[in-house]
């Protein structure tokens, strides 16, 4: 079972990201943090990746939602957005909070999860 909702998208890598962060904000996310792996990975270890880069996304009113509820679910926070080269494209991949919140075995923050599911997948559909 998948963990992840992807697609495939044709374009430029830094075209895409920034169509990826304008989705995002469009379902209500902010991009907390942004990691140029590739950047990373050159300086920290002088090796050479493919451009791939990490988006930290969060939806404020689903994180305070869920915090309200469990103060725990923090360390699920933010929900990771992965834009990187592909041989046939741009690939965007997006964690699967249902997935992801399902780690906390609590059917009552099951709505959270199939909100930001569903943001998720107008995001991806979007590109």
């Amino acid at each position: 079972m998948s963990y992840t909702l992807r697609t495939q998208v044709d374009g430029e890598f830094d075209d895409v990201v920034e169509k990826t962060i304008d989705a995002l904000e469009d379902e209500g996310f902010g991009v907390l943090c942004d990691i140029d792996v590739q950047e990373t990975l050159k300086k920290k270890l002088d090796e050479d990746f493919r451009q791939y880069r990490i988006l930290g996304a969060c939806n404020p009113q689903l994180a305070h939602q869920g915090l309200e509820h469990d103060l725990e679910l923090g360390t699920l926070l933010p929900c990771n957005v992965v834009v990187y080269d592909d041989d046939d494209g741009v690939v965007v991949t997006a964690v699967d909070p249902q997935r992801l919140i399902g780690v906390a075995d609590d059917d009552e923050l099951d709505p959270i999860g199939d909100d930001a599911y569903e943001r998720f997948e107008q995001v991806l559909e979007s590109l």
